[in-house]
């Protein structure tokens, strides 16, 4: 009966085609975002403006192309390493189908003007509940499919997408508490400073497990896979997960350093910070020594380009934020555009270039072929992303620093040196160079949209059959 079962790629076909969709609309937004700043009079109407659309573009990237990404890679990954097909594929088809609903309705009401105001977490109360329910259908079918897993072992990639979708269903429940007054408003049920410690709890945390243990997940699975290794060190992979899990939670307070937050607070959320350095750099070695013995294959494999890079990327934005939680570091790139470029050091140098090689390796996979159309396009889509990043980030490291000593600078009276809209004006030049580095992302994700369809078209849907676990009965 078992070699007849074959695994549910469905889903994860659904999951993988939009997170190429989405990641072209959320960056498209990110780069009409970023022109505005440059050219102001690309403000025309108030509901294409800057203040409804920046919303709009970090929604889009982190949970529609983001989450997308996740929901394919983790339904994916589950199967293969439990030897099971999915727990409940009715409720996996509606994981896919509401988590699409959500990010309509996300792409409908922020650049209508309904927010709740909260740093990554905008979106009104209705679709708050929605979230939470398809959320909970998401942990009944990852949970499920381990739960009737037919091997004793738990691959650590399980426990890193496990910890990701525990965690940030503790986080939406919390800091979206919330007392609604209409259909389309509320308000947060807390107030003042307990607000914005409970908000930067989430949204830390948020960057911690929706955007770094998801997607460390990913990088356990796909990395070895993509490699033909074995995890480096498998013992180092579950110290990182339990060290990981334990520090992220307190690192929040760093984004609220010189406010009304308790000091004690804010230095406990710098030390944890600090702390996390090390999680995070046992985590990157562990997948670059993955490919211990196979470098020669980076050669000529882009895909494992985009992952290797990728690690690259995390290991520098996790050395760059414990740094920037540092207090006197902290008073000199608080609100300058560096906070920007570590953010996007993050999420498209890390985020974005681990979910394009496990997206390329997955792709011909769902439709029973060997490799994608064209291995030319994924190498010219790798040198146009990473190109794009380098001008993307340190344009705005640049910028930063220098709008933070101009913003600091004063003459020997005690005055300012500069007036406010004086940095602003020095800052045109690499808001420029910025917006030509998202162009450039954005068109290799053009690229991997042309890739994508040429491979699939005329492409029979494939499921493999389960593989029994070795020393299985046949």
């Amino acid at each position: 009966m078992s070699s007849q079962a074959t695994y549910n790629y469905k889903v994860v076909r659904q999951f993988a085609i939009m997170t190429v969709v989405w990641g072209i609309v959320g960056m498209l937004v990110g780069v009409i975002v970023a022109a505005q700043l440059v050219w102001p009079q690309l403000n025309v109407v108030e509901w294409l403006s800057y203040g409804r659309l920046r919303p709009l573009h970090t929604n889009a990237v982190i949970f529609a192309f983001g989450g997308c990404a996740l929901f394919a890679t983790s339904y994916y990954a589950v199967q293969r390493t439990c030897h099971t097909t999915l727990f409940a594929p009715a409720l996996a088809a509606f994981t896919f189908w509401g988590w699409q609903l959500i990010i309509v309705l996300a792409a409908v009401t922020l650049p209508l003007g309904f927010t709740s105001g909260k740093e990554y977490a905008e979106l009104e109360w209705p679709i708050d509940v929605l979230i939470t329910v398809v959320w909970v259908a998401y942990a009944i079918v990852f949970f499920g499919t381990v739960a009737k897993r037919k091997v004793t072992h738990i691959y650590v990639a399980n426990w890193f997408f496990g910890g990701f979708i525990l965690t940030v269903a503790l986080l939406h429940l919390v800091n979206s508490a919330e007392v609604p007054v209409t259909l389309w408003k509320s308000y947060s049920a807390y107030a003042g400073v307990q607000d914005a410690m409970v908000q930067w709890w989430y949204g830390h945390n948020a960057v911690g497990f929706f955007l770094t243990a998801g997607f460390l997940g990913m990088m356990y699975y796909y990395v070895p896979k993509q490699a033909e290794r074995p995890v480096y060190s498998y013992r180092l992979s579950v110290v990182h997960f339990w060290a990981l899990v334990f520090t992220y939670m307190w690192a929040g307070p760093h984004h609220l350093h010189f406010t009304a937050l308790p000091d004690w607070t804010q230095s406990l959320g710098m030390v944890f910070s600090l702390i996390l350095l090390s999680p995070s750099w046992g985590g990157m070695i562990n997948g670059i020594m993955t490919l211990s013995g196979a470098w020669h294959k980076l050669r000529t494999d882009p895909i494992l380009k985009f992952m290797i890079t990728a690690l690259s990327f995390y290991g520098m934005s996790t050395f760059e934020g414990p740094m920037m939680s540092v207090k006197t570091v902290n008073a000199l790139s608080h609100y300058t555009d560096w906070t920007v470029g570590h953010v996007h050091s993050g999420a498209l140098g890390w985020v974005a270039m681990i979910s394009i090689g496990s997206i390329y390796y997955l792709l011909p996979r769902l439709f029973g072929q060997k490799e994608m159309y064209s291995v030319k396009l994924i190498t010219a889509h790798f040198w146009i992303a990473t190109i794009g990043v380098v001008l993307y980030i340190a344009s705005m490291w640049i910028s930063g620093v220098m709008q933070g000593l101009m913003w600091r600078a004063t003459n020997a009276d005690g005055t300012l040196t500069y007036a406010f809209v004086e940095a602003v004006k020095a800052s045109y030049p690499f808001w420029t160079i910025r917006v030509l580095g998202g162009v450039m992302f954005l068109s290799g994700m053009f690229i991997m949209f042309y890739n994508m369809i040429k491979t699939i078209a005329g492409k029979q849907p494939y499921n493999a059959p389960v593989v029994a676990p070795i020393g299985a009965a046949a």
